[in-house]
């Protein structure tokens, strides 16, 4: 059976429909777009269609509404908006400036996504398909070349698709960074049936949502990807093990996997090839340490989600003891693209240790959020400063965070680093499954480092002492010296429980759950010994360490942070010196932020 032809309509209008943007009115955006289509009178020509797509990457500038063949992209689009734009559409118009895109550095007029800076320098693998394709529809997926691959592979002998995937260089995109093409022949030649196959969805890092987005946005990618690797291994079963909170994710990969039955490309007789295979999708409790694959191994089987120690890897003994093979969602769906473009291709990209691209949330303190794709190698500084535009307001970028709650924090002089998943480590950091947070000065190293630790605290299975009573003891020393109370021993105490930790947790969570302290401590060490030497915060974030004063002689009385007080703790007229009271200052910082003259002064307690 030849995967059935399918074409794309060429005159489309997309909205983004990724959670971000449906939370800023996408929904209501592609619901106003298809009634005002459905009214327009048989004569108009073109027919235009509407479809709603998954994330476009530019989160910070949705909703998105892009008009095909034209590529025209409008931006923080309202449903109030759509009669303008589709009368300017369908009437041949000039496009409706106010919506277009600004460069904030050029103030360029931008119209074609790829003029945007954010998107000309990136190089799109795993997201493809995200926001190009109506994520629901299987036609769509097949009009971009879908499910080529899997008819391919089911031509080739199982160990020559493990040679391909070798060949590629791909490593896995959870964060730990094994050879995909490796793991997939420790499964192959592992004794006992049936074998699994299972992807790890259950993406919970603050900041992160990579998998969400190609989930929500491209999730037959993920299916066939899937289906490639059962067939190399000789799988007959398959799982997704998806967080709840990812109510879209679910709906979209529902409809995927119902589809890919209907077709063919799931369940007896695959494409009426000899190669029988299924997946069934499993919703995760939202606990983090299901994220680590002996924990989720665990869940799967209607288990607590505990880590368990792994002297028998899960390709040799997984799930319920049978040999089995968990990967990413976004190792997945990297597979159909290594299959169909070859892997000399895929390999062109990357570093010699690092091959392909990776995909990155890019949030915090930068001009441009959401999502990056580059090839791995490509500098901190180009993916923060040239395509997510900066740091806002003229503020100094003080540092980046990497790999989620388990990552280290790299100062801004080391932004040259290039990003792949041994260079992250020698900095005292990880890939992890890509997040990246932007800090800029107002960023207090410390708060970091503590907020961290709060976190981990919480998800922590405490099945292990280490990291049960570690990491709590980690975040009471720190919340002690973001409230004053720390002293000098404390720096030679989180180190010493930092190496603890390390050394013997059972499972990654406590394995890397120092780096946050580990990598503040070595490059904002000034910082813990401003807390704590001279009772201050540097960045003004810790209230108990920070007072702030209005310097008279640059206050020049605009009034700015006589507004945003939420107290009103600060008097003055307009044009004249304003001053703030001390007893009603709570410290927040508002008047701070607002200041254009760097009038209001940081100071210690």
């Amino acid at each position: 059976m030849i995967v059935p032809e399918a074409s794309l309509s060429t005159h489309r209008i997309l909205v983004c429909c990724g959670t971000g943007c449906l939370a800023n009115g996408a929904g209501e955006v592609y619901q106003a777009l298809r009634s005002n289509l459905q009214g327009q009178p048989a004569s108009v020509h073109p027919v235009r269609e509407a479809a709603a797509t998954g994330c476009h990457g530019l989160c910070s500038r949705g909703p998105f509404v892009r008009i095909l063949p034209e590529d025209i992209v409008y931006c923080q689009v309202q449903a109030g908006d759509v009669a303008e734009i589709v009368a300017a559409t369908l009437e041949g118009g000039p496009p409706v400036k106010r919506l277009l895109f600004r460069d904030i550095q050029t103030r360029q007029v931008l119209t074609r996504p790829g003029d945007f800076p954010f998107y000309r320098q990136q190089h799109k693998i795993v997201l493809r398909n995200v926001g190009e394709i109506d994520p629901t529809s299987l036609p769509d997926y097949l009009a971009r070349g879908g499910y080529r691959a899997l008819e391919k592979a089911l031509l080739m002998e199982p160990d020559d698709i493990i040679n391909e995937v070798i060949s590629a260089g791909l490593r896995g995109r959870g964060g730990g960074g094994f050879p995909t093409g490796a793991k997939w022949r420790a499964c192959a030649q592992a004794s006992g049936t049936p074998r699994y196959i299972i992807c790890n969805g259950d993406e919970g890092d603050p900041g992160a949502f990579m998998d969400e987005s190609v989930m929500e946005g491209d999730p037959h990618s993920v299916l066939e990807g899937m289906i490639i690797g059962a067939r190399a291994v000789n799988a007959s079963q398959g799982f997704i093990y998806v967080r709840d909170e990812y109510a879209r994710s679910i709906i979209c990969l529902q409809k995927a996997l119902e589809d890919a039955h209907s077709a063919g490309f799931l369940g007896d007789r695959i494409l009426n090839r000899d190669f029988s295979f299924d997946i069934e999708l499993v919703r995760g409790g939202g606990a983090f340490v299901c994220g680590e694959e002996t924990a989720l191994l665990a869940s799967i089987e209607g288990n607590i989600g505990e880590p368990r120690d792994k002297y028998r890897y899960p390709t040799e003994s997984g799930l319920w003891g049978q040999p089995t093979v968990i990967n990413n969602v976004e190792t997945w769906a990297n597979i159909p693209y290594i299959l169909d473009k070859g892997a000399a291709h895929f390999a062109s990209l990357g570093t010699a240790g690092s091959k392909g691209t990776k995909v990155f949330s890019v949030v915090g303190k930068a001009v441009h959020t959401g999502l990056v794709e580059v090839p791995m190698g490509t500098s901190l500084r180009r993916i923060i400063a040239d395509i997510a535009g900066g740091v806002p307001r003229g503020r100094r970028l003080k540092a980046v965070q990497t790999g989620g709650p388990s990552g280290g924090c790299i100062p801004e002089a080391m932004l040259d680093l290039e990003v792949d998943f041994d260079s992250l480590t020698g900095a005292g950091s990880m890939m992890g499954s890509g997040g990246i947070i932007v800090m800029d000065d107002r960023t207090c190293m410390v708060e970091v480092a503590r907020y961290y630790m709060n976190f981990l605290a919480g998800e922590s299975c405490g099945k292990c002492l280490p990291c049960r009573e570690g990491i709590d003891y980690l975040l009471g020393i720190l919340t002690r010296i973001c409230h004053g109370r720390g002293e000098a021993a404390d720096l030679e105490r989180l180190q010493d429980v930092c190496a603890t930790l390390q050394t013997a947790s059972l499972c990654g969570l406590g394995k890397t759950a120092p780096n946050p302290v580990l990598s503040t401590l070595k490059y904002f060490r000034e910082e813990y010994l401003a807390h704590i030497v001279e009772h201050r915060c540097p960045a003004g974030i810790c209230r108990d360490l920070t007072t702030f004063s209005i310097d008279p002689g640059l206050c020049n009385g605009c009034t700015l942070c006589l507004k945003s007080c939420p107290v009103e703790a600060i008097e003055g007229v307009a044009k004249q010196v304003h001053v703030i009271d001390q007893n009603r200052c709570i410290h927040c910082g508002e008047c701070f932020e607002q200041c254009r003259q760097d009038a209001v002064v940081i100071g210690g307690r």
